[in-house]
């Protein structure tokens, strides 16, 4: 039997201990001293890092369910640390990558790489590769920026969703977390309408955004997002997943929760004021209603959409609230907003005519005013990821990016139009529908290439493409152990 430790071992480790805990504390304290509240702030991050370490490397699935979690909450942190943590996306990734490339029970199975998704994500980054060698000779810095939205994302989420999801358990805890995440977002949408922005918030509004934020004195919510029209965008987006999935085979209390969230969220894109939000339902709505296989339910959601179509461009019911009121101006072909958009789309047509490569990846937005400043690009705001990425990529960029977007989204249509499992083709029937509905939504704003719509977005690729494989149970690979 292992004898317990005398008096005399405990006091001459407990007589090095607390010397060794007082260095420590002054240590923090003088650095913090030095460089300010950022010292304490790591130290209270780091049981937080080694934790995220463990369960990644222990459950690559668990891993990039936490990546998804986190996609939600950059807005807020960026904003509220004053701090570019969007560095920490891509540490996360790549970490999840190690941890399936070195997991101990599990070697990757590269076979399941193979698809179109991955190639087209391959592709798209060697272009934005050439893009470096553009002769409008845009900033290396404002390139590196602006890739990783544009590229580097697709590039590492799309492979690395087909790495380590493999069943319908994945996709339903993908479902709870952007519906969960997505409510949340709501409620503090609510709280912002109701009581204020913070001090941050305040802040990030009075160094520019009440430019596009404070419109007739109302303020458009944007919650813990990066603007109004991303958070609006997306309380449509997984309102209209929610509504999609109430239609579905489930449980009456499933279906009343998934209405009551759906609500919730339609509430969140009013307060937001963003127009656009207004084509992710009609868009989505209407892909929807095509690929149900149901005459009746098309025939009476056509209806429907016409019915509200017809109330909005046609009568001032609801105008005393100010987000129906702004709502209605998206089918107002005079609005003023629309008409700038439109001359800038013309300046730009003009600018472009001889330069079918486009002003180089990083001119437009918020990396051409920083890093490219000398620029004519950088002088017009692209309000749109279609003209962003014409800007960048010129006339034939825009096509090839386009023709992609397109024939992904004909692709998952194809594979949910064949599906047999009722549960999973209404699953993949909403994310497709909520992918159609962000692309066009996409034409007025930037929307798909920001978080967390670009990771939903991409999400959802891979859980439709995988739809065959899910819908029988049986993989149509080679049975291997499942990551996590």
């Amino acid at each position: 039997m292992k004898s317990a430790p005398s008096l005399t071992t405990t006091f001459v480790k407990s007589r090095w201990l607390l010397p060794a805990a007082v260095a420590g504390a002054v240590a923090a304290g003088w650095l913090t001293g030095r460089l300010g509240i950022l010292v304490p702030g790591a130290l209270l991050l780091v049981p937080v890092v080694l934790l995220v370490l463990v369960v990644t490397f222990q459950s690559p699935r668990l891993g990039f369910a936490i990546y998804i979690s986190y996609s939600f909450s950059l807005a807020y942190l960026s904003r509220h640390l004053n701090a570019r943590v969007g560095l920490v996306l891509e540490g996360l990734l790549l970490v999840i990558w190690l941890a399936v490339l070195f997991h101990r029970t599990a070697p990757p199975d590269w076979r399941r790489l193979r698809n179109d998704l991955c190639w087209l994500a391959l592709s798209w980054f060697f272009i934005n590769l050439l893009e470096l060698a553009n002769p409008a000779g845009a900033s290396t810095v404002g390139w590196f920026y602006e890739v990783r939205s544009s590229a580097v994302l697709w590039l590492l989420v799309v492979p690395l969703g087909f790495m380590v999801l493999r069943s319908k358990r994945d996709l339903n805890l993908f479902l709870y977390l952007v519906i969960g995440f997505s409510v949340f977002g709501a409620l503090y949408g609510i709280k912002q309408k109701l009581l204020g922005p913070d001090v941050m918030e305040q802040q990030w509004l009075d160094q520019g955004g009440a430019r596009t934020h404070v419109i007739w004195g109302q303020l458009r919510v944007f919650a813990n997002y990066s603007e109004a029209a991303q958070y609006g965008s997306s309380q449509a987006h997984v309102a209209l997943l929610c509504f999609i999935l109430a239609l579905g085979p489930c449980s009456l209390p499933k279906r009343l929760l998934l209405v009551a969230a759906g609500g919730l969220l339609l509430y969140g894109m009013l307060i937001s004021g963003t127009r656009g939000a207004f084509y992710v339902l009609a868009a989505g709505g209407f892909v929807y209603l095509v690929l149900s296989k149901q005459l009746k339910v098309l025939t009476l959601g056509l209806l429907l959409a016409g019915a509200a179509f017809g109330v909005l461009k046609y009568t001032g019911i609801g105008n005393s609230s100010p987000g129906i009121f702004r709502l209605r101006t998206a089918l107002d072909p005079n609005d003023p907003s629309l008409l700038v958009r439109l001359e800038n789309q013309r300046i730009l047509r003009e600018y472009l005519r001889p330069r079918p490569l486009g002003g180089g990846v990083g001119v437009m937005g918020t990396y051409g005013t920083e890093y490219n400043a000398g620029k004519f690009l950088a002088t017009i705001p692209p309000d749109s990821l279609f003209v962003k990425i014409w800007g960048q990529y010129g006339i034939v960029g825009l096509l090839i990016w386009l023709g992609m977007m397109l024939y992904i989204l004909g692709k998952c249509a194809g594979i949910v139009w064949r599906l047999h499992d009722p549960g999973l083709r209404q699953k993949l029937l909403a994310l497709t529908a909520g992918y159609a509905g962000i692309l066009l939504c996409s034409y007025g704003n930037e929307i798909m290439n920001q978080m967390p719509s670009s990771v939903i977005v991409y999400v959802s690729w891979v859980f439709i493409f995988m739809g065959p494989q899910l819908d029988t149970d049986t993989p149509s690979l080679p049975a291997a152990t499942p990551h996590g």
